[in-house]
C-alpha cells in the first residue's frame, strides 16, 4: 500500500473510498497545481486585459472629444466660408446695382435735361445735378399743387369755358368750366392734391365734390352719380373721387370740371395738358394770373432752403440756381 494514494469521500450516506497508483499519485497534485497556476494566471491577464480596455476607452474619449473639437473647428470654417462668400456675392451685386444706378442716374438726369428744356451735357458737378433734381422735384411740386391733367378719361369735351347758350334755360350766361360728354357712372379723378371742402348736394349742380388744392385753388366735379369722398378727406392728384352721372340741370349723362382760384372761375382748358414736359406752356397761355407772386411764395417756402429761385418775366418760367 505504500505505492498507493488512498483518497476517502465521505458524505452524508457514508464513506468511499478510491486508491490511486503511483502515477496517479504525481499527475494529480500537478494537475492541481497546474490549475491554481492557471486561475492566478488567468486573472492577472484579466486585470492587465480590463486596465488596457479602460486606457483604450480613455484614449477612445479623448479621441472622441478631439474629433468633435475638430469638426466643430472645421464647421465653423465652413460658415466663415458661407458667410464670406455671401458677403462676396452681395458685394458683387451691390457693385453692379451702383453700376446699374450710375447708369440709371445718367439717363435719369439726361431725361431731366429733355424735360426741363435744357441743352444735353455729356457730364454733371454733383452741385449741378443737385440743382437739375432739385428744379425737375420743384415742378412736380407745382403738378400736385395746381390742377392739371384730366379728371375724367375716355370722354371728349362736349362744352367749352366762355359765353354761351344754357342748354337748360336757353339764355346766354357764362359758362365757368368745362363738359365732358361720358356715361353714367365712369371714374372721375382729382386733378391735384388736395382737402374736400364739400361733397354733397348744391343747387343747379346736383351732386359735386369741390377739392381745395395749395395756392388758393380749387376744382369742381359736379353733375355726379356717386360721391366717393367726404368733406375733410385728403386726396392726392389722381384719387378717385366720383363717378359722373346726371344730376341737377342737366340734359343728359356729362362730367361738368372747373378750375377756381380766390373764387375767379378760370379757363381748365389749358390746365389739361400741363405735364413737365411742356411746363412753361401754362404761364404763356395763362395771362391774367400773378404767376411771379406766386412763385416768389413758392420760392421762400417750399425750396428756399435748398435752392435760390428767380422768376424770368411775369408770366414766364420758373428757373434756379445753385447756392
Amino acid at each position: 500500500m505504500r505505492n498507493k494514494l488512498v483518497v476517502t469521500l465521505t458524505t452524508v450516506r457514508g464513506s468511499r473510498q478510491y486508491t490511486l497508483n503511483q502515477v496517479a499519485r504525481v499527475l494529480v497534485p500537478a494537475f492541481l497545481l497546474m490549475a491554481v497556476l492557471s486561475f492566478f494566471i488567468s486573472n492577472a491577464l484579466l486585470v492587465k486585459t480590463s486596465d488596457d480596455l479602460a486606457v483604450l476607452a480613455e484614449d477612445h474619449q479623448a479621441l472622441s472629444d478631439q474629433y468633435e473639437s475638430i469638426l466643430g473647428t472645421q464647421q465653423l470654417y465652413v460658415s466663415e466660408l458661407n458667410a464670406l462668400s455671401t458677403t462676396l456675392e452681395t458685394l458683387q451685386e451691390e457693385n453692379l446695382r451702383m453700376g446699374e444706378v450710375n447708369e440709371s442716374l445718367d439717363q435719369s438726369l439726361s431725361g431731366l435735361e429733355s424735360m426741363l428744356g435744357l441743352p444735353a451735357s455729356e457730364t454733371y458737378t454733383p452741385k449741378q445735378a443737385e440743382v437739375l433734381k432739385a428744379t425737375a422735384a420743384q415742378r412736380l411740386f407745382l403738378l400736385h399743387s395746381i390742377p392739371n391733367g384730366v379728371p375724367i378719361q375716355g370722354t371728349r369735351i362736349s362744352d367749352r369755358f366762355g359765353m354761351r347758350v344754357n342748354p337748360v334755360s336757353r339764355k346766354k350766361g357764362m359758362h365757368n368750366g368745362i363738359d365732358f360728354a361720358a356715361n353714367r357712372g365712369t371714374p372721375v379723378y382729382t386733378t391735384a392734391d388736395g382737402i374736400v371742402e364739400f361733397s354733397g348736394r348744391q343747387s343747379g349742380f346736383g351732386k359735386v365734390v369741390i377739392v381745395q388744392h395749395n395756392f388758393g385753388f380749387k376744382t369742381y366735379y359736379a353733375h355726379l352719380d356717386q360721391l366717393n369722398v367726404k368733406a375733410g378727406d385728403l386726396v392726392a392728384k389722381g384719387d378717385l373721387v366720383a363717378h359722373s352721372g346726371n344730376s341737377g340741370r342737366s340734359t343728359g349723362p356729362h362730367l361738368h370740371y372747373e378750375v377756381r382760384r380766390l373764387y375767379s372761375a378760370i379757363d381748365p382748358e389749358p390746365f389739361l395738358n400741363w405735364n413737365i414736359a411742356n411746363f412753361d406752356g401754362l404761364f404763356e397761355k395763362v395771362e391774367n394770373m400773378e404767376w411771379a407772386a406766386l412763385f416768389d411764395v413758392i420760392c421762400k417756402g417750399q425750396f428756399h432752403a435748398a435752392t435760390n429761385c428767380r422768376q424770368r418775366g411775369q408770366g414766364g418760367d420758373l428757373a434756379l440756381r445753385s447756392n
